[in-house]
């Protein structure tokens, strides 16, 4: 099931399969509204007009309405629109249950695959058609696989839900229980993975090992089949599912709002990105409910469009009664004696009155659509009545779902208190292992812990553009400002407060900065240098007697965090702050007294989504080695 922190493999399977239905598509035009959120208008048959918002490492599905686009499109979005715009969409597609979405695009002689990545930070990347990669949206290395320019695009290889001897190897391996062997290497998640346990009749607490294939195997392409074919989407506070699993269960659970489409139903769950909000901001904000009453209005004016429709198909077939029963007896007799082509090759040499309403063919389905002011499709082997039940069914079952619309909407549903739902945890970035912080005018400034990061920082990550910071003491965290600031206060701040002067107990110190091309490791004849240590040779720039204070607080939006650094810094971006000093407290006390003035300022409800995210690990990331005291507490 979806939730605020992005879509499972169960729910990008549901995804694909409603694109697929709507294939052969076409792409339009191609967006960048944020960093990682793109559009792509996709051209259908018939002039239908699609809108697929893609927010890389959460989400991807059809929407109404696009953000307003920039004035400038980002580098990235006219890069896709060369290769990509007025190609046709060949395929879509799901690596196995993975979080990934595959885009095969035909264009001319060349085919290219657009690969949607929404595990992790997420990715948008374009490959040829033997998996190169032409650009992906976010660069990266990892120990495994490059997702740089050129590398080839990598996949894990075994789908374990693919095949039941794919699934029999990976059971037989496990050596968990059953419903953590499906949750976690079947990449059910835990919800499906005991829903598959009980429709396969086998205790979740059984050995993977001892488990039927079979009857897993079996289970899970029920709920395959369930999830494409019989999905009815529904939203509740704290997640978007394509079915309701109660079995048996023919009702909607109070909790939750039911929709047509799973589209639909993302749409009205996930809360608008940035540029969205920008898009909507002269107009009045709708709170979740009232968004789906909205959706729910729609819905069932769509279903009075379809049945009015239906019928009038229903009243034109016993108005032509006479010509669909000749049209139903000639095509019957002609079936069994010619092949489709060769009747189809006879009528289109017959121009007669009759034959031209005849408009297009179906041999796998044996029947053909008519225009008698009305285009239906007519089964040839069945009789006029046979034909006008097919629609009077159609009708019944839109009745029924607009009656089911209308009892949702009468539903008076208990106000239930306020809870905040909205609290995204900030996800990992590379240099979040060191200490870090943004400055005023937005540059990345990273620091080392130990003698071992102060080393790989240098080494490893200072570039020509860097700037190299240090405290004029012993004992310092090496600084790097990873581009241009104007801020150098605050990292000179940064630089004193992480160093000996604070274990000391002094309240300043100088530092000073380097060009990265001044900073060696080689020493002088006779000379020595310990590890952690560098030797910064020329001129360097001093800022004296800078204050040492670091601040430590809690950000909300737009997404949840704790973050430390200079206290007018931090101070500015969070709803908690507390400030620290020398003083006379050791670093795990403070840490806990930090934690506990953090929580003073947040509601119970919203202390226990932050239980990942505000802890004693994360606040003490940011204490400076040696005694604090805190700024304003006792």
């Amino acid at each position: 099931m979806a939730t605020a922190q992005g879509m499972s493999g169960i729910d990008v399977r549901a995804v694909t399969h409603e694109l697929c239905a709507r294939l052969p598509l076409w792409i339009d035009k191609i967006y960048q509204f944020e960093t990682r959120t793109l559009g792509i208008r996709l051209n259908g048959e018939n002039h239908a007009k699609y809108l697929l918002l893609i927010e890389a490492g959460r989400r991807v599905h059809l929407v109404k309405n696009f953000p307003a686009p920039p004035k400038n499109p980002p580098q990235f979005a006219m890069l896709l629109r060369k290769y990509l715009s007025g190609g046709k969409v060949l395929a879509i597609r799901q690596h196995g249950l993975e979080r990934v979405l595959i885009f095969d695009i035909g264009k001319g002689p060349l085919t290219y695959r657009l690969i949607i990545e929404l595990f992790d930070e997420g990715n948008v990347i374009l490959t040829d058609e033997s998996y190169r990669i032409i650009k992906p949206l976010r660069h990266h290395r990892f120990k495994d696989r490059d997702v740089v320019p050129d590398a080839i695009y990598t996949m894990s290889g075994t789908d374990p839900t693919g095949s039941l001897e794919n699934l029999a190897a990976t059971l037989a391996g496990d050596g968990r229980d059953l419903v953590r062997a499906l949750a976690i290497a079947g990449m059910l998640g835990g919800t499906y993975a005991e829903y598959v346990c009980r429709t396969a009749g086998i205790d979740k607490s059984t050995p993977a090992s001892n488990a039927d294939p079979k009857a897993v195997y079996a289970a899970i392409r029920a709920l395959f089949d369930l999830v494409q074919h019989t999905g009815r989407p529904v939203v509740s506070a704290t997640s978007c599912e394509p079915v309701v699993l109660a079995t048996g269960a023919e009702s909607i659970p109070d909790d939750k709002n039911q929709f047509a489409g799973f589209s639909e139903a993302l749409e009205a769950f996930y809360p608008m990105t940035k540029a969205e909000k920008v898009r909507v901001a002269s107009k009045p904000k709708l709170s979740q409910e009232e968004r789906i009453h909205k959706y729910q209005e729609t819905a069932i004016k769509k279903f009075d469009e379809k049945i009015k429709k239906t019928q009038e198909i229903v009243a034109a077939i016993y108005e032509n009664y006479q010509f669909v029963a000749q049209v139903i007896s000639s095509l019957d007799a002609a079936s069994k004696r010619l092949s489709w082509q060769e009747i189809e090759h006879h009528l289109c040499d017959t121009s007669t009155t009759d034959t031209k309403r005849i408009v297009a063919f179906y041999p796998d389905e044996a029947a053909v659509e008519i225009d008698i002011g009305k285009k239906m499709k007519i089964f040839v082997h069945d009789s006029v009545e046979q034909n006008a039940g097919r629609y009077y069914d159609v009708i019944k079952k839109f009745r029924k779902k607009k009656e089911g619309a209308l009892a949702a909407m009468k539903t008076v549903k208990p106000k239930k208190k306020m809870i905040r739902h909205d609290i995204i945890p900030m996800k990992k970035l590379w240099y979040h292992r060191f200490r870090w912080f943004v400055t005023s005018d937005g540059i990345v400034v990273l620091g080392g812990r130990d003698a071992s990061q102060n080393e790989e920082l240098v080494k490893k990550y200072m570039t020509g553009g860097d700037l190299f910071v240090h405290a004029d003491v012993h004992g310092a965290s090496v600084v790097i400002v990873k581009g241009k600031t104007e801020k150098m206060d605050e990292v000179a701040q940064f630089a004193a407060s992480y160093s000996g002067a604070w274990r000391s107990g002094h309240f300043s110190a100088d530092v000073y900065s380097a060009q990265p091309n001044q900073v060696s490791k080689t020493p002088q004849a006779g000379e020595f240098i310990t590890r952690g240590s560098f030797i910064v040779r020329g001129e360097r720039t001093y800022y004296r007697d800078v204050p040492v204070a670091v601040g430590i607080g809690l950000v909300l939006e737009p997404q949840a965090t704790v973050i430390g650094g200079p206290p007018a810094v931090i101070r500015s971006r969070t709803k908690a702050f507390a400030e620290l000093k020398p003083g006379q407290y050791e670093p795990n006390d403070v840490a806990k007294k930090v934690l506990r003035l953090l929580r003073q300022s947040i509601t119970p409800d919203e202390e226990k989504l932050l239980k990942g995210i505000l802890n004693t690990d994360t606040v003490a990331a940011f204490v400076p080695p040696g005694g604090s005291d805190i700024s304003g507490t006792p």
